[in-house]
């Protein structure tokens, strides 16, 4: 199985790894776009009024400049690692033993926007770009990254689990031919209707991934995944959507 991840808006700063190798991340032939969106964000982090205004920043964000100005120099950390925020924090995957970790390297997926598909071990600096950003000089990233990150998630055999944010499914749908399901977060009332979640939405997408990097069952398709979720005691439904690929965990 596949899992794949949206990422987080915050980030731990620093890190003790070398500096990013664009070559060494998983599904290398994103690199031509990976560069392009590296290159631009540099070159943009050379005038602090422009990056504040393109990236949106407060006046109390503007240090994050000074990350993306160091993109390629700055030291490394894992992705799962790097990123905090509500679905991190719930995955805690400082906290996990060799094991656990070891599977969220082999099996778990963070959709960045200047990296694409990240593997969750892969050493990844400090940054700041959002999916609905518009850099200077770099095509919109729905348009540079979608079909390239389709492409890529095509080699993969694998049952992907899909938890990412509708803006980061959009910089890469999971091909047709792949088996997947995209998760949706949902409570019940007591009238049995469901409503999509925001902040548990996230926290329960972090315990469920946590769950599945210490358990590490075998999931190869949506009948696998619901027969681990029962024995687990999770609640997965068809989806309230009726849409075909996606199922409701709901909290």
């Amino acid at each position: 199985m596949l899992v794949l991840l949206p990422p987080s808006e915050t980030k731990h700063p620093g890190g003790r790894g070398r500096p990013l190798d664009l070559g060494g991340l998983a599904l290398p032939g994103l690199r031509p776009q990976r560069e392009l969106v590296v290159d631009a964000l540099v070159t943009l982090a050379a005038d602090e009024d422009a990056s504040a205004r393109v990236l949106k920043l407060s006046e109390r964000q503007r240090g994050d400049i000074a990350h993306n100005a160091a993109l390629r120099t700055a030291p490394t950390m894992p992705a799962v690692d790097r990123y905090t925020g509500v679905l991190f924090d719930a995955l805690d995957a400082a906290s996990l033993d060799a094991a656990a970790r070891r599977w969220l390297g082999a099996h778990v997926l963070v959709h960045s926007a200047p990296f694409g598909p990240v593997a969750a071990l892969d050493p990844i600096p400090a940054y700041r770009l959002g999916a609905a950003t518009s850099l200077p000089g770099v095509p919109a990233l729905k348009r540079l990254w979608a079909g390239a990150v389709t492409e890529a998630l095509g080699t993969e055999s694998r049952f992907v689990l899909d938890l990412r944010s509708e803006a980061y499914a959009a910089l890469g749908p999971v091909p047709a031919g792949v088996r997947t399901v995209f998760l949706r977060v949902v409570t019940a009332g007591e009238d049995g209707t469901t409503r999509a979640l925001n902040h548990f939405n996230k926290h329960a997408k972090g315990e469920l991934v946590r769950r599945l990097a210490t358990e590490r069952p075998r999931i190869g398709s949506v009948a696998a995944l619901r027969t681990w979720a029962a024995a687990s005691g999770l609640d997965l439904r068809e989806s309230a959507t009726q849409k075909p690929g996606e199922l409701d965990l709901v909290v």
